[in-house]
């Protein structure tokens, strides 16, 4: 399954048998659907995001440390001789945040720095093999405004504000090629190209619930150096949409109740047909608990529900956030 003739970890004989079934005429053309597939473990479609479009008082600063696991297997095309692909994901990533007023609304920018570790395995044909990767993956910031009913607030007027409207709200995420890259291997934790998702985001309180809805779509430049270095790789745009629902115990606990569903995002290579095309939906349930002054634990699970093409993994994250205010 998987072909990188350069890992050293892997036995001369295994090389070779791998490299074997890389080169075959067109095999490696199938394999590369897989590769990118593997990409889809930290995909941007499966992000399950509650309150992304929630009110803070402007001025206010955020650092947050997350950690992640992600394991299961990859559903490839049917017409395709791989099978029995597996993959497990570990990451870490810190970012910061920052709220400010922008034209009289709230606005939110952040930025994440991730690193990333694990395992990939699996068969092409009777062909086995597997993988070790470790270091940065691509850098991702996001811009959010609230058009809609969230007003830039200080922090003693957002006290005496009392949210009873609908949150309008949209955003711009941009990943950026920063993770690690080597156009000699197939399987890489960067993807040597830049990915824009634009989103509409509804945010609707009732009480102490509140429902979110989110949809948007990544947008792919193309990757010029493709295995083995001198390929062109596309992907079509990947549409998304999120729906949450979450109750709030007091401030800082809450729990929610997540979902996601993703559809198409065909590649191409040298401008030829579409392959993997995706179409998956995952659910999952977010935790928020108070720590001391500031700070909070953020505990998340989601699932694959349904995968025709793409990945079917289990992922648990944990990430501590620490909230300081400008009371200027």
């Amino acid at each position: 399954m998987i072909v990188d003739g350069k890992d050293s970890t892997r036995t001369d004989h295994n090389k070779r048998r791998i490299l074997y079934v890389a080169t075959k005429p067109n095999m490696w053309r199938k394999l590369y659907l897989l590769l990118l597939l593997v990409h889809s473990v930290a995909a941007s479609a499966q992000e399950l995001e509650p309150r992304a479009y929630s009110r803070s008082p402007v001025g206010t600063t955020f650092v947050a440390v997350a950690f992640g696991r992600s394991s299961g297997d990859i559903t490839t095309d049917p017409s395709l001789p791989i099978t029995n692909v597996q993959a497990t994901i570990y990451s870490t990533a810190v970012g910061l945040g920052q709220t400010f007023g922008f034209f009289g609304r709230q606005a939110l920018v952040t930025a994440s720095l991730p690193y990333a570790w694990g395992d990939v395995s699996g068969q092409v044909g009777e062909q086995t093999g597997s993988v070790h990767r470790s270091g940065l993956t691509d850098i991702k910031a996001r811009f959010s405004v609230n058009l809609f009913g969230s007003p830039a607030l200080r922090p003693r007027e957002f006290a005496a504000f009392k949210q009873r409207s609908l949150i309008i709200g949209t955003s711009l995420t941009v990943s950026a090629p920063a993770g690690q890259y080597d156009q000699t291997k197939l399987i890489n934790l960067g993807t040597n190209r830049w990915a824009f998702k634009p989103e509409l985001g509804l945010s609707y309180p009732i009480r102490k619930f509140d429902l979110d809805f989110y949809v948007g779509a990544w947008f792919f430049t193309d990757n010029p150096h493709f295995f083995p270095g001198n390929s062109d790789r596309t992907q079509d745009v990947l549409p998304s949409a999120q729906a949450h629902i979450s109750y709030t115990f007091r401030p800082s606990l809450w729990c929610a109740l997540d979902s996601t569903w993703y559809s198409n995002g065909a590649t191409h290579l040298n401008n030829g047909p579409p392959t993997g095309l995706q179409n998956s939906s995952r659910m999952g349930v977010t935790l928020s608990l108070p720590l001391v002054k500031q700070q909070s634990l953020k505990i998340a699970y989601s699932s694959g529900v349904t995968e025709r093409v793409g990945s079917n993994f289990t992922t648990l994250s944990v990430s501590w956030q620490h909230v300081w205010f400008d009371r200027r």
